[in-house]
């Protein structure tokens, strides 16, 4: 029979995993909206599986283990990859970089609400959706500058 802290720990950590998706599903909406590489799918998907590595490693290694800093640099490097392939070249203009870059704060995220650092996964959330949402007409001001020859 399962006694009640197992139950209240399971409770924690669908709690977890539930928040970290809930923080990424924003970010997920907004790349989706703009029919980017990655979307309303990855993004959540991203941070819960980010955060569940977090707990499992908690679960296994304990809260404060050195080889906690294995299992970020892993999630780190794992982030990354799956980013790297957001990142598309053409004609020597690179184009998915705010993508892939998203993704790893979206990695943070997760690992952050896994690691029970609220605070931290709230402002990346807010930061990388607020940034995604709002800085097209910087970008956008920023390339009218430019002179026709500095555009390739």
């Amino acid at each position: 029979m399962m006694t009640l802290p197992y139950w209240g720990e399971t409770l924690s950590h669908v709690v977890s995993l539930a928040l970290a998706y809930a923080l990424a599903l924003p970010v997920g909406w907004d790349r989706e909206k703009d029919e980017r590489s990655a979307g309303i799918r990855t993004f959540p998907l991203v941070a819960i599986a980010s955060c569940g590595f977090v707990l499992v490693g908690i679960a296994i290694l304990g809260r404060t283990s050195p080889a906690q800093a294995i299992l970020l640099e892993g999630l780190i490097t794992g982030v990354g990859f799956i980013g790297g392939g957001a990142i598309l070249k053409y004609r020597g203009k690179a184009s998915g970089t705010a993508t892939a870059a998203s993704l790893w704060s979206t990695g943070a995220l997760g690992a952050a609400v896994g690691y029970g650092l609220y605070d931290i996964a709230v402002v990346l959330s807010l930061t990388t959706f607020l940034t995604l949402r709002f800085s097209h007409p910087l970008k956008r001001a920023s390339q009218n500058h430019l002179e026709p020859a500095d555009r390739q």
